[in-house]
């Protein structure tokens, strides 16, 4: 069968662009009502039945019978005797990304994840108290493929943290374990593995069973019922975020090799139909260019169909002005990952606001970003990065104000707190600030 990915072919000086671009960025969050109802009776099952109802749910869903919560816990034994059974290159390459990433967020560490304190002239101490969560949960998919970086993104980061315990959960339909993920959970420092996913691993870890310990916050990605029960939980423990459809945004001045773009563009379209890849460029010759290249690729991609579809349905080649128009309609989407594919990309980066990540310059495909660069790869999505930032480090730690104020100080702030809690008719405030007052 042959498959033909068609993405459309817009320009900014269309008279009907601005209707076009929009119709192409839409993309509904809603969960089907469906998928709510039954989100919500398994999260409010677990919650009551607890290991029972996991079992039950492990049973039905991944068709995985066993009788009892032993048979789902992976043992350190288990995670080590995966890591030692690879071979040599799938070892080396597991264990050298691993050392990236873990490189990478213990620079972010230093630099905006230690405590801090100052004193007033008066002797007043103010500062900040970072400290790790206690226990985090990390949810790994493992339905329609196996995803060892997964692992390593968002276990690594917890136990630069300093998190003293993380319980990973990945689904194993029909009980099938994937040798590369328990690996990476080996290499990752993950402290407990359970073979159990979908809504009723995300109930367990925020809930607790008699097996699986509550944990203080759950991240990962997954399906529509994972991503409905993260948001069902939310208050009760912390999550990252609410993942949509992976987005990949190429901006290219037509000096890369046309092929390596359209290989660009294939990586994150061949994720699922849903997959946004899009392709901002002020040279026409250079997107046809483009498009004989996703012509030519794509009848030797095994996951052709689904990138023929994403690209038909989602994807865009957009011709620009200049590349100055081409940073700001990118601004305007703010994608997942965003590749600046120039000569001089250094050029252009200052004029980029929103992007979970940024690669920069022709070699920087994003792929390397997903695998082993070090900078982590959960990264926001559907628009997010205006407002949130890629997972790190920063996400398995919180802040704590510290303040002590000498004798000398409660003078001055005694007097400021006791007007403005006067103001405020909370004369209990105002008179524990006075009581300090010689």
């Amino acid at each position: 069968m042959e498959y033909q990915a068609a993405p459309a072919r817009l320009s900014t000086l269309d008279a009907n662009f601005e209707h076009d671009f929009a119709q192409r960025l839409h993309w509904s969050a809603d969960t089907d009502a469906a998928i709510e109802q039954r989100v919500a009776d398994i999260l409010a099952d677990v919650q009551k039945r607890g290991d029972a109802a996991v079992l039950e749910y492990t049973a039905r869903f991944d068709g995985l019978q066993v009788d009892g919560m032993a048979a789902l816990e992976l043992t350190q034994a288990e995670l080590k005797a995966a890591f030692d059974s690879l071979g040599d290159e799938q070892r080396d390459a597991l264990t050298a990304a691993a050392q990236r990433v873990r490189t990478y967020h213990e620079a972010q560490k230093r630099a905006s994840g230690e405590s801090w304190s100052y004193r007033d002239a008066d002797g007043t101490l103010l500062g900040q108290k970072v400290t790790p969560l206690d226990r985090v949960g990390i949810y790994v998919p493992g339905g329609k493929a196996a995803y060892p970086s997964s692992v390593l993104m968002n276990a690594i980061p917890a136990h630069v943290a300093g998190v003293q315990e993380i319980i990973m959960v990945v689904p194993t339909p029909r009980g099938e374990k994937n040798a590369l993920v328990l690996a990476a959970a080996y290499v990752a420092g993950v402290t407990r593995g359970f073979t159990i996913g979908g809504a009723q691993a995300v109930a367990a870890l925020a809930y607790g069973t008699a097996t699986i310990p509550k944990v203080d916050k759950i991240t990962g990605p997954g399906n529509a019922y994972v991503a409905s029960a993260k948001k069902r939980v939310f208050g009760t423990v912390g999550i990252d975020m609410i993942a949509g459809p992976s987005e990949i945004l190429v901006l290219a001045d037509g000096s890369t090799p046309p092929d390596w773009v359209a290989m660009d563009l294939f990586s994150q379209a061949e994720h699922d139909e849903l997959a946004q890849s899009i392709l901002l460029c002020p040279d026409a010759d250079y997107i046809a260019a483009v498009q004989r290249e996703i012509d030519r690729l794509l009848p030797e991609m095994p996951r052709r169909a689904i990138i023929a579809k994403s690209l038909s349905d989602r994807g865009a080649l957009i011709l620009t002005r200049d590349m100055q128009e081409a940073c700001a309609i990118s601004n305007r989407i703010a994608p997942e990952h965003l590749e600046v594919s120039s000569n001089d990309p250094h050029q252009w980066e200052p004029l980029l606001r929103h992007a979970g990540a940024i690669f920069l310059g022709a070699y920087t495909s994003e792929s390397l970003g997903d695998y082993c660069a070090g900078p982590n790869h959960v990264l926001p999505t559907s628009g997010t990065a205006r407002f949130s930032s890629p997972l790190g480090v920063y996400d398995f730690q919180k802040r704590s104000s510290l303040i002590e104020v000498s004798e000398q100080g409660a003078q001055t702030l005694g007097r400021i707190a006791s007007v403005l809690a006067h103001g405020e008719g909370l004369q209990g405030h105002a008179r524990a600030a006075e009581m300090r007052l010689k």
